[in-house]
């Protein structure tokens, strides 16, 4: 059966209402031996895509991974980016903010993670989190520092939303090709997930009780996540709504778009350093030092 992630990509702003979204959807897959051929298959094309991305040296790829608690970011980017070469990719995990960081914008310390031309990237969280986390637990925001009158004016997400479909269009200008993965799971499948950490004892330190906490916050979320996606989703930074309560089809269905995304850059080997014919003299030199 055919792998199409185009059912899931958003790509013009639009309302989004994640409760038409699915989180499910039938098995890409006849069973484990045919997942793994698949997801190995998309792989070994990524592998080699990635290399004509760094020969061509003038793009580059940044991939925003975005979810709830037990989505299984770690396990997808682990899953997805297992055969790149790690020269040519960079994994940035993005926790509480320093003090440092909180004495900048809120775009500050990621860009500075940003991939160099020729490289992937990948955010396993990113600024998305200050229209997300930062909203549901608003005093967060009043931790950042921004001046009162910039904060309370009423339109904090609007702009905040502005500044980030600014900062991509920009990075799109300059070679980034941007996109995002919203692993969409469900509350029931969360809640088993969380079971099963806490019933394997080597999982256990995958949970605390805070992860409870958010959970109650669920609706909050959803909210905040649909209309993060909707205000910024772009043809040159799109979103992709992943169902996510089957591990092994959202990773077959990231693959591919992942895929998809690189295969559609210009990309291109740079032209030899030397003439044809001068190869040719140096070859003919290398084959008569055998002899």
């Amino acid at each position: 059966m055919p792998i199409d992630p185009t059912p899931y990509r958003l790509a013009a702003p639009a309302a989004l209402d994640l409760a038409d979204r699915p989180t499910r959807v039938a098995p890409l897959a006849d069973d484990k031996a045919d997942y793994k051929k698949r997801l190995k298959k998309r792989i070994k094309r990524m592998r080699e895509l990635q290399d004509l991305l760094y020969a061509d040296d003038r793009w580059s790829l940044l991939v925003i991974f975005q979810a709830m608690d037990a989505a299984g970011k770690d396990g997808c980017i682990k899953a997805v980016m297992s055969g790149v070469n790690p020269q040519g990719c960079q994994v940035t995990s993005f926790k509480h903010p320093s003090a440092e960081e909180l004495d900048h914008d809120f775009l500050w310390r990621t860009t500075r993670a940003l991939p160099e031309r020729g490289r992937i990237g990948i955010f396993n969280r990113s600024y998305y989190e200050e229209v997300l986390v930062v909203r549901v637990h608003r005093r967060i925001l009043e931790s950042q520092r921004v001046p009162p009158t910039l904060r309370d004016n009423g339109d904090v997400w609007a702009e905040r939303f502005t500044s980030i479909r600014d900062h991509e269009a920009h990075l799109a200008r300059n070679g980034t090709r941007i996109v995002k993965i919203f692993l969409h799971l469900s509350p029931e499948e969360q809640r088993q997930r969380f079971l099963a950490r806490l019933d394997d004892p080597t999982k256990n330190w995958k949970f605390s009780a805070g992860d409870l906490t958010e959970r109650g916050h669920w609706a909050a979320y959803q909210a905040a996540y649909a209309e993060a996606i909707g205000a910024t989703a772009a043809e040159h930074a799109p979103w992709y709504c992943i169902p996510a309560d089957d591990k092994e089809t959202g990773r077959l269905l990231v693959a591919e778009a992942l895929v998809r995304e690189l295969s559609a850059l210009p990309l291109a080997y740079p032209p030899a350093s030397e003439s044809p014919e001068r190869l040719a003299e140096l070859r003919a030199q290398l084959v008569a030092e055998a002899s």
